[in-house]
């Protein structure tokens, strides 16, 4: 009896797997059987992909991954900025006729395309239609329609890319001004929910697949699942966030509207939510950052929208160093000054003064050492040089690696930091000719720091792509080419009635991506597409080594500390204790003289090999640090005569101590030398 049930059982398990499978499996009209790349069911109708041959799976000979890295995109834009500034959707349930529609106040010519007019000139009007004619849209230089339709992105996997950075924005200001949406401004909210529909493109694609985990299109959080993916022959997704204010993070009359806890808590949510890179600012200054400024008009309507949304304008003053911000914008853009309360301006700006003055604020500081907690990696670009280089300290003062630049919006002078701690960098996704420029301008460097290079196309982020050269352009696109490992063949890409070509078209959408890079090669030579192809090995070194990163323990910690003096104030101490008592909000200060000394007795003999210096305002320009085991003979370890303040590192071959001595010798201010805290690691 036992015997019979288990067979019946057996019997039953078998014919639901029989129905499922049947439920599940291709139809009738899909490929099965096919090339492992080839979807068994895909929408029909749908756009083509128009490449054929095997994407190149595996590693080299050295056992690293190969593939393009887009560092910067925003699959999920069309759900920002209220849901109608973007028009038209990356995928539908529904095909593709519902996914690439135009808004609705585009209809019938156009005339309500607002932010076409303010973006692309003219009169904004343009024909809607997307499927299947596609006459006036998605173009290089509009700024208003979806251009990262799944199948364009296939095309952009099949023709060698390997990694994909989809990065979660919004802004809230945008969306409260902008005459159209139907949702929310929160942009938390929008994050949240860009992220859920990346997560439903995802499964979307493997369903076409045969199932879960089976799509060419897979959502990685750690690097090691990237180099999986990426050997598979599939391309590595990964989440990142460009937004103004995360987590609440605006300021309002410089006063910041959230705390450490916001902070923990946002930082905690987008961890979860497979979110690995973030910017912590955005076009607006913060309560976490000041940003770099944009240039001309675009500059002028943002400069708008960071009164609107704080209250007060973009202050510069000048440089401190060779790095500046972009030139503030300064042209009139009537239609966003307009939004100004009564008698209220935007300010004029000395030419001379191209630096904001707002940098990285406490709570930002606090921001950047969370995510560096979490192992996760911090986007430059749009910071301020005033933030970026604090940032920079930080990271140099622990080793950190997980630094990006992923779309050309940091000084260009930082670049050898960026490679030095192990980061990563990538280039906008410019016209051929001035990407090879800047490609070359930065070659030997890459070569001296055996890193590949990035591109990011910011697609559905508002920026313009590159333009057609014309088909008589020198070294134009011959079509169908070949991808770089050689083993697929790209045709010109086409959907519905239309087909573009790069040379007339230029970047219109993301399945160009393939041709872009096929003209960077003709125009630019091999080298220059070799680094590119060398991307993804580059950026997950980069996201591997930020995720292997452990702090190392400060022997500054509890430590007896002396000094030749201490400033005096019947209120506040300013005790040698205080530069070794873990708090940034106090200090050691000394006598308003020069030859000073802080020392410090570790306790007991250690290894030492890196102390760092986190300055007050009253700084030293020339001091050294010096070592000894007895507190009687000392060593010079490190010294420098051009000190700058800020956060000071000082690297040099370790060796034993138990005592550490800075001498300092020569003042940057009228007052003395001031510490917020001194740091003492082994290496």
């Amino acid at each position: 009896m036992p015997t019979y049930r288990g067979r019946r059982h057996t019997a039953v398990v078998t014919l639901l797997l029989l129905v499922l499978a049947a439920a599940l499996g291709p139809t009738p009209s899909s490929a099965a059987g096919g090339d492992w790349w080839d979807p068994v069911a895909r929408p029909a109708p749908d756009s083509g992909v128009n490449v054929t041959g095997e994407p190149f799976k595996g590693t080299n000979a050295a056992g690293e991954v190969r593939g393009f890295v887009d560092a910067h995109n925003h699959i999920m834009a069309n759900e920002a900025f209220g849901g109608r500034l973007i028009c038209g959707r990356a995928f539908s349930t529904k095909g593709i006729a519902d996914a690439l529609k135009d808004c609705p106040e585009h209809y019938p010519d156009g005339s309500l395309a607002l932010f076409d007019f303010i973006t692309n000139g003219g009169d904004g009007r343009h024909d809607p239609a997307g499927w299947p004619t596609f006459k006036d849209w998605p173009a290089h230089d509009s700024l208003t329609h979806q251009q990262n339709y799944y199948a364009w992105i296939e095309r952009a996997w099949r023709g060698g890319q390997r990694v994909l950075v989809n990065d979660l924005v919004t802004n809230g200001v945008i969306c409260s001004v902008y005459f159209f949406k139907d949702r929310s401004c929160d942009e938390m909210t929008s994050i949240r929910l860009q992220a859920k529909l990346t997560y439903d493109m995802q499964a979307y694609i493997d369903g076409m697949y045969g199932g879960p985990g089976k799509g060419w299109f897979r959502i990685v959080t750690d690097s090691a699942q990237a180099r999986d993916v990426i050997s598979q022959g599939r391309l590595a997704v990964v989440l990142g966030v460009e937004t103004s204010e995360p987590f609440g993070c605006k300021q309002v009359l410089d006063i910041a509207q959230c705390d450490r806890g916001d902070i923990d808590a946002g930082l905690d949510e987008l961890h979860a939510l497979g979110v690995r890179s973030m910017f912590l600012c955005h076009k607006f200054d913060n309560a976490l950052c000041g940003v770099r400024f944009d240039e001309g008009a675009l500059g002028t309507a943002i400069n708008v929208g960071q009164f609107l949304s704080t209250g007060t304008f973009w202050q510069t003053g000048k440089c401190a160093g060779p790095q500046h911000d972009n030139p503030i914008g300064l042209a009139a853009a009537p239609g966003a000054e307009k939004e100004l309360p009564a008698g209220v301006e935007v300010p004029s700006y000395d030419e001379d003064a191209q630096c904001n003055t707002r940098g990285l604020t406490e709570l930002g500081e606090y921001a950047v050492r969370g995510m560096m907690e979490r192992n996760m990696m911090l986007e430059i670009d749009h910071m301020s040089v005033k933030a970026t280089g604090r940032v920079l300290d930080i990271f140099e003062s622990a080793s950190y690696p997980g630094v990006l630049s992923s779309h050309s919006w940091m000084d260009l002078d930082w670049t050898e930091r960026v490679y030095g701690l192990g980061g990563f960098v990538a280039q906008y996704m410019h016209g051929s000719e001035d990407f090879v420029d800047e490609a070359d301008r930065t070659a030997a460097l890459r070569d001296e720091y055996g890193v590949g290079y990035g591109y990011g196309t910011d697609m559905n982020g508002v920026g313009g792509w590159p333009a057609p050269r014309g088909a008589d352009a020198p070294n134009a696109v011959t079509y169908p080419f070949r991808s770089v490992d050689g083993g697929s063949v790209l045709d010109r890409q086409t959907a519905g009635e239309r087909t573009w070509d790069l040379n007339t078209d230029g970047a219109a959408h993301y399945g160009l991506v393939p041709d872009w890079i096929e003209d960077i090669r003709r125009v630019g030579g091999q080298h220059v597409v070799d680094d590119l192809f060398k991307g993804a090995e580059s950026y997950l070194d980069t996201w591997g080594a930020s995720e292997q990163h452990r702090a190392g323990a400060n022997l500054a910690d509890g430590a007896t500390a002396t000094a030749s003096s201490a400033e005096w104030n019947p209120f506040t101490s300013y005790a040698p204790g205080r530069a070794v008592d873990g708090d940034r909000g106090t200090r050691w200060a000394s006598d308003w003289s020069d030859d000073q000394w802080l020392r410090l007795d570790l306790g007991a003999t250690h290894q030492v090999g890196r102390v760092t210096l986190d300055w007050e305002r009253a700084y030293g320009t020339a001091y050294r640090v010096e070592l000894s085991t007895d507190g009687v003979d000392w060593r010079t370890a490190w010294s420098t005569t051009s000190g700058d303040g800020g956060l000071d590192t000082a690297t040099f071959t370790p060796s034993q101590a138990r005592y550490l001595r800075v001498r300092f010798t020569d003042r940057a201010t009228e007052w003395g030398y001031s510490l917020r805290e001194v740091g003492v690691q082994g290496r």
